[in-house]
């Protein structure tokens, strides 16, 4: 994987999972506001159907209060509150009912099979004991009670809450009920619609992610793509800097070749030529001009000798693979002294032996481009040279007293400056730092390679 593509990795994959944790906390709060809601819903509606069953068992006593409380006790008087009680209704499913405190039916509207059977034993599906539990309540000063019972609407057994009261003077359990699957229904459609706002949610914070990661990508695709383009354009610029180069360094070796020591050469072969003529007269005063002929012959090949050396050096000086880069750049500065006429004062101190090649080079072909351009160029009339290291970086500094220039604008002119950005580019080949400061009093250059000893 490359380096752009990690980065777009790992910009993307902190999204997903910032945003997956997000919709994890939105459904965890979402479920269990759910849970709260309906708790709080089914709280509220069985609270509203608790408050109207009471009423309704306080209406139907009033309805019979003015025979109960007439204190006749006869057959006529009960089956006249009977008959008042099974006439009151609410709904298809409300209704009041009694039984006496042994278990007894004594009025079942909607279910008058049940009148005059006892039920005192009789369980639910749960085992609970149904009417016993009612008698208990009623006796206890009446109250509310759940038990399961056969919806006559249904004819199939469903929750049921039911209120009771104790009427002691006639020995009945007096009540009343609803049924409970209404509530459930109610609730079941509250879950059902916010089971649907959920998925709605998780729906949305999804299709978020997902615009998110497109985004990204996108994003990402078209910087590597600018990228690219640029990265393109300066390779084409470095190449085309690299062949000028070398094609510059062919030209002045041929005009070093073919300038100095091509004619060194061709001289002495004349000279040699002349010598042997000389010699072969036999005469003893051209034997004598044969030898002074080959003398300066040799003299002109020390010349030749010093030139081969001047250009090896040049392409690579042997020094600087014997005995270092301080060693290197105090043969360059004495040699530029000497063809100059310039003083160059050279000083290195602390660590400079842990560079690896490649940096002991660019640091000392930066150090002879400086030179040549300060040649050319600055005027200078006193240059000083630096060479620093330390556990971390090795900092070599160039400094003259010349007249400065436009280091900026040089750098940023598409055909001046080659050699300026050839010395920018070189170090951020090793991962170095290079800056170089000029004005009206002289010009500064910094270059600083990071130390591997």
């Amino acid at each position: 994987m490359k380096l752009r593509q990690k980065v777009i990795f790992l910009a993307i994959t902190p999204l997903i999972l910032a945003l997956c944790a997000i919709a994890l906390a939105v459904r965890h709060q979402s479920v269990l506001l759910a849970q709260q809601q309906r708790a709080t819903i089914q709280q509220a509606y069985l609270s509203s159907k608790e408050a109207e069953l009471k009423h309704y068992v306080a209406l139907a006593s009033h309805s019979i209060s003015h025979l109960y409380d007439s204190g006749r006790d006869d057959a006529a008087t009960r089956n006249e509150a009977m008959r008042i009680l099974s006439s009151l209704s609410y709904g298809d499913d409300g209704y009041f009912f009694l039984y006496d405190m042994q278990g007894n039916t004594l009025m079942h509207p909607r279910q008058p099979e049940l009148v005059g059977q006892n039920l005192f034993g009789l369980r639910d599906e749960y085992g609970q004991l149904t009417i016993q539990n009612l008698i208990q309540r009623a006796k206890a000063g009446g109250g509310l009670e759940r038990y399961m019972w056969v919806k006559p609407s249904t004819h199939k057994p469903v929750a049921k809450l039911g209120y009771v009261i104790a009427m002691p003077k006639w020995g009945w359990m007096m009540g009343t009920g609803i049924y409970l699957d209404d509530v459930d229904q109610a609730l079941a459609k509250v879950d059902v619609q916010q089971s649907g706002n959920i998925h709605n949610t998780m729906l949305w914070i999804a299709g978020i992610a997902i615009a998110a990661a497109v985004a990204v990508a996108s994003s990402g695709l078209a910087l590597n793509i600018s990228e690219l383009r640029v990265a393109d354009a300066k390779l084409k610029v470095l190449a085309q800097r690299v062949v000028e180069s070398q094609e510059e360094e062919r030209a002045r070796l041929s005009r070093d070749l073919h300038d100095g020591i091509s004619q060194w050469l061709v001289s002495i072969k004349l000279q040699i030529e002349a010598g042997i003529i000389r010699l072969s007269s036999g005469k003893p005063e051209q034997q004598q001009a044969a030898q002074a002929v080959f003398e300066h012959a040799a003299d002109q090949l020390s010349n030749v000798m010093a030139e081969v050396r001047r250009i090896s050096h040049n392409l690579r000086p042997a020094i600087l693979d014997d005995l270092g880069l301080a060693a290197a750049l105090q043969h360059l500065t004495k040699e530029y002294t000497l063809s100059s006429g310039t003083p160059v004062h050279f000083e290195a101190s602390g660590c400079t032996e842990g560079l690896p090649d490649v940096a002991n080079t660019v640091l000392f072909r930066l150090a002879q481009e400086a030179l040549t351009n300060i040649e050319r160029h600055a005027g200078a009339s006193r240059i000083d040279i630096t060479l620093a290291g330390d556990e971390q970086h090795v900092t070599l500094r160039i400094r003259d007293d010349g007249h400065g220039f436009d280091a900026e604008g040089i750098a940023l002119h598409p055909q001046r400056g080659i050699g300026l950005r050839n010395m920018m580019e070189r170090m951020d080949a090793i991962g170095g730092r290079f800056e170089i400061v000029s004005s009206t009093d002289g010009t500064l250059v910094t270059a600083s390679a990071p130390n591997n000893s």
